[in-house]
């Protein structure tokens, strides 16, 4: 079964996921832009049975970070655990989306990703 690890910044908060995740998507929603920073976030869905974290974190709408890095790291909800994938122990981290969220809100410069399913807002 694979394992793979993650961290914040500073490493006060470790997590770790067995198997394969549920599925594997990028999101250019408002929230995640501005939780990101960036165009958009990367992310993977696993079953919140197959999560393990330590250390203290603290949570803004159910995000959870870091409290002493400000390192965005997952979210738990309804059974699953989200994960933000840049926060994995290596990078590459050999997952590939299969669908973008909110192409709506995708910049013009950049790209639908080929092969992956697009929603012009949420799954569904």
């Amino acid at each position: 079964m694979t394992i793979r690890t993650g961290s914040c910044s500073c490493g006060s908060v470790t997590y770790r996921v067995s198997g394969e995740p549920k599925r594997v998507g990028i999101c250019h929603c408002g929230d995640c832009r501005r939780e990101s920073g960036s165009a958009f976030t990367f992310y993977g869905v696993w079953p919140q049975t197959a999560f393990e974290t330590a250390g203290e974190t603290a949570a803004y709408q159910g995000r959870r970070f870091c409290p002493a890095c400000g390192a965005r790291m997952f979210s738990l909800d309804e059974g699953e655990a989200e994960i933000k994938l840049g926060s994995l122990d290596p990078a590459p981290t050999g997952l590939t989306p299969t669908y973008e969220l909110w192409v709506k809100r995708r910049e013009s410069w950049l790209a639908p990703l080929a092969g992956a399913q697009q929603f012009v807002e949420d799954r569904i």
